[in-house]
């Protein structure tokens, strides 16, 4: 048996999903060797392989988790490997993959379809070819807008030489939309928390990014009757919208206050910067504010916000809107004692349901888990542990600033949350849905005591 049989034999990737993971690890461990080389770091110094893969694996996954000053430790030449791997993690390194295999071949196969569907949230392979260069077209399109603004504001209003404008406009934008968070000042965006046109754009711009491409399709097509858009559009925007809302009240009743964070702010700034942080945690990782200053209940609310995530099919990590959404929708069909769960006059499929639960649970569960692990390995504080576990799953880059102060297996774990928390929905929801099957038989019906 020659060689390249065996290895087909015993390593196939034999699901879709799996395809999906293997290239994200790929990508990481590629970019780690970029990030390796002497080149990569300001003066050629060396730079460890386990900086390097963890910075790789922050950027693939677009969490934003960093072990080292991204402007202050990596050359140019770095920074530029950080923002390709970033925008390979947001168009989905499958999605990728499907693309070159069409310009190639011209047609897409069933596995390289399914695959494609998995990282889009959708299975539906007769659209696929559609879907793939929407999603190049609609990136481009939004990080041009969005660079060219930036561009402008970081020349006109804080001087910066237009070279180095437009170069710090297209990297914060390309971050921006793919809710990666990284940066290239050493405080994040704290230094511009008076500039509420900087803080609306990048805002706005991961907004974007994390309501997913099914959404904006339907927006697109349908944008003069809302009332025609899928159960999937609606329940994303209505939830988005919700946690927006419930974010900036939260976070300008908790800090407005604080002396370390909106305090010395104007009414005006405080507001903007409120806003900015229930944006955020949605996967951005980016901050205008100290997160290590901000009180419990503003940690514990980023958190939630953290975990819950965007939506299905964009930049965004997290369990996802769509599954807290629906989650909701089952206690409350549950609570008014109705049989079918409803959303927008829709029924929800029980299959779907049950999908949403098994997310959830495992998220929490990864959650739980991945906490002991580090408290175990590490003698930080819980409730930093925490908000870091919640972050590298998230795929957010929030961080109370201990990811520096972390040991080498500490990194490792938050690099395998990382790649988890990016690759973990769209590969489970495959995984779901393709092994579907009906019994030829049904067990008997009894019911336990509940509560």
């Amino acid at each position: 048996m020659s060689l390249a049989r065996w290895l087909g034999t015993h390593f196939a990737l034999r699901q879709p999903a799996q395809y999906v993971v293997a290239g994200f690890v790929v990508a990481s461990l590629f970019g780690a060797l970029l990030l390796f080389l002497p080149a990569a770091s300001q003066g050629g110094g060396t730079t460890s392989f386990l900086t390097a893969l963890f910075t790789a694996t922050s950027a693939v996954c677009v969490t934003g988790l960093v072990v080292v000053d991204t402007a202050g430790h990596w050359s140019t030449f770095g920074e530029v490997v950080i923002l390709a791997l970033i925008q390979m993690g947001g168009f989905g390194i499958m999605s990728l993959t499907s693309i070159i295999v069409l310009v190639m071949s011209r047609r897409l196969g069933l596995r390289h379809r399914l695959v494609a569907a998995a990282e889009t949230g959708s299975l539906d392979t007769g659209d696929v070819r559609r879907v793939l260069f929407g999603i190049v077209k609609l990136s481009v399109g939004v990080e041009v807008v969005v660079a060219a603004a930036l561009f402008l504001r970081f020349w006109l209003a804080h001087g910066y030489a237009p070279g180095r404008a437009a170069y710090l406009g297209l990297f914060h934008s390309v971050s921006a939309f793919n809710n990666a968070g990284f940066g290239l000042f050493p405080d994040s965006l704290t230094r511009y928390a008076t500039d509420p046109f900087l803080l609306m754009v990048i805002a706005l711009t991961v907004i974007v990014g994390g309501l997913g491409y099914p959404v904006l399709v339907q927006v697109a097509r349908r944008s003069h009757s809302a009332h025609r858009w899928n159960v999937h559009a609606k329940l994303t925007l209505a939830t988005t919208a919700l946690l927006l809302l419930v974010g900036w009240a939260g976070f300008a009743w908790f800090e407005w206050t604080n002396p370390e964070t909106l305090g010395p702010l104007s009414a005006g700034d405080s507001a903007s910067n409120a806003f900015f942080h229930s944006v955020v945690p949605r996967t951005a990782g980016f901050n205008s504010i100290d997160v290590a200053e901000m009180r419990e209940p503003s940690r514990l609310l980023t958190e939630i916000l953290m975990l819950i995530g965007g939506g299905s099919g964009s930049t965004a990590g997290g369990m996802k809107v769509t599954t807290f959404a629906l989650l909701a929708c089952v206690m409350w069909a549950e609570v008014r004692g109705q049989r079918d769960v409803v959303a927008f006059e829709r029924r929800i499929p029980t299959a779907a349901q049950r999908q949403a639960l098994t997310v959830a649970l495992l998220a929490v569960g990864v959650v739980v888990a991945a906490t002991l692990a580090l408290l175990a390995i590490t003698s930080l504080p819980r409730t930093d542990v925490l908000f870091e576990v919640i972050s590298a799953l998230g795929t957010v880059g929030l961080s109370t600033g201990i990811t520096p102060l972390l040991s080498a297996p500490a990194q490792l774990l938050l690099a395998v949350l990382m790649i988890l928390g990016r690759v973990g929905p769209p590969t489970l929801f495959a995984a779901l849905v393709l092994r579907e099957r009906e019994r030829p038989y049904r067990y008997p019906e009894e019911r336990p005591i509940i509560g």
